[in-house]
């Protein structure tokens, strides 16, 4: 393993003691290495710190950074590695007992319950300012000193890809609450000509963010209202009489995505999991989809017109609905569950961590890996300058999306049915024309 020298804003990083900073720009930079070295570097130093690493859930920290940990910044053979694989593990221990904690802000009792010498949120513009301060609260250990001077010295370090111009931790930066550092791609030696040229390739407001490092918002973005500080929410134990639809939207080289969605009492729909993985094959997901839903009384399956992915799925056990694929119509029921209601609230929620596994192919070619980031990508077409305005949207990362449309316009279907397949075939006729009306019954009261 190389010997780590950091440049441009890494060695920026390393050198701040500021209470709070923000270490941002384009992807590929070395942000989250430049944090971890930091970070090794602190626990080395310093005998008997205590580190949190945390990023909005414990699960998404496994195959990010903390891969990133183990296989760039621990020497091979490193102590700190003694104990459960990554998945499993709760915190790295140094001989010099040092700590690093591991923690998701799904998890805020863990977080809440001790106290750190240094914070490092990983993916800051996942969470939300009142994480943010949260952890800030937390920031009050007393081992790590300048042996210099003798005065304490905290820092909670977050890092990120730029954002929409108007989030908080550019906001925050701007007031000047927080030290904002530009890390760009020269500051990182690793990154090769081939990764840039596909960063270049991109478009619109995420060539902006991740190639250029700009704080840009999407223009002409289809849903303006999405905000994930208000539709994302923490998990919770579904209850087991509310009413659940799966929908899907199929695709190969494009993501395959099924979204299961459940509806409370009160009309609002709660969107609780989501596949959305590229390069399989439609009875492969079929098999995820069953297993995935096993104990779930799954009232409807909408989808896509593809009649030989349909055919697959129902061969397979799954039954299907054909989608209302209107697409206006469709955007504009999902904006009218996105906008909130004479309550306050939306009528549309995604619970966190609701991806079943991250596409890292689709990852690693800067494309949406969930619904989330779809909401932030998906656009209006732009007009031709002299011809006839389309009001047509970009008909590209959108597959969720897409899955989500068919599933929320069905609220407004009065003629869907549901036809249930049993392992054996098709079910008797007593029993599919009660499940029928049923299925009528709850989407006329919508």
């Amino acid at each position: 393993m190389s010997v780590y020298t950091p440049l441009g804003g890494a060695k920026q990083l390393f050198d701040r003691r500021d209470r709070e900073v923000l270490i941002c720009g384009p992807a590929g930079t070395g942000k989250s290495r430049a944090c971890l070295e930091k970070i090794n570097a602190l626990c080395e130093l310093h005998p008997g710190i205590r580190v949190l690493i945390v990023r909005q859930t414990r699960k998404s920290l496994s195959e990010s950074v903390l891969a990133e940990f183990e296989g760039s910044v621990l020497p091979e053979g490193s102590p700190v590695l003694a104990g459960p694989d990554r998945q499993h593990r709760s915190k790295y221990s140094y001989p010099n007992n040092s700590e690093i904690i591991l923690a998701g802000l799904d998890d805020p009792e863990k977080i809440m319950s001790t106290q750190f010498d240094v914070i490092y949120l990983a993916e800051a513009t996942e969470a939300s300012e009142h994480d943010w301060e949260m952890l800030l609260t937390r920031l009050r250990n007393n081992r790590l000193r300048d042996r210099r001077t003798g005065v304490p010295w905290h820092q909670a370090i977050a890092d990120c890809n730029p954002g929409a111009p108007t989030h908080w931790l550019k906001l925050r930066c701007d007031r000047g609450q927080m030290t904002y550092i530009e890390s760009r791609h020269a500051d990182n030696p690793s990154c090769t000509p081939e990764y840039l040229e596909a960063l270049s390739q991109l478009t619109g407001h995420r060539r902006a963010r991740l190639f250029e490092g700009l704080w840009s918002a999407a223009e002409g973005q289809v849903y303006p209202d999405w905000d994930r500080n208000v539709h994302i929410v923490d998990r919770f134990q579904i209850p087991a009489d509310w009413r659940r639809v799966r929908a899907i939207d199929f695709g190969f080289r494009d993501p395959f995505t099924c979204l299961w969605l459940a509806i409370d009492p009160s009309k609002r729909v709660y969107l609780y999991r989501q596949l959305y993985m590229s390069s399989r094959l439609v009875e492969d997901h079929a098999a995820d989809i069953l297993r995935l839903s096993r104990g779930e009384n799954i009232e409807a399956t909408i989808c896509d017109h593809d009649a030989e992915g349909r055919g697959t799925l129902e061969a397979r056990g799954i039954p299907t609905q054909p989608a209302n694929k209107a697409i206006l119509v469709g955007i504009q029921t999902v904006q009218s569950y996105l906008r909130p209601g004479d309550d306050g609230k939306p009528r549309l929620y995604v619970l966190r961590d609701s991806l079943v596994e991250k596409d890292h192919v689709l990852a690693s070619a800067k494309r949406p890996t969930c619904i989330e980031e779809e909401f932030e990508a998906y656009q209006w077409a732009p007009s031709k300058p002299g011809s006839v305005l389309k009001e047509a949207p970009l008909d590209r990362d959108n597959h969720a999306l897409d899955a989500l449309r068919y599933a929320l316009a069905g609220l407004d279907q009065p003629g869907l049915t549901v036809r249930v397949i049993s392992p054996g075939g098709d079910a008797g006729p007593t029993r599919a024309a009660a499940e029928a009306r049923q299925w009528r019954d709850v989407w006329r009261s919508y």
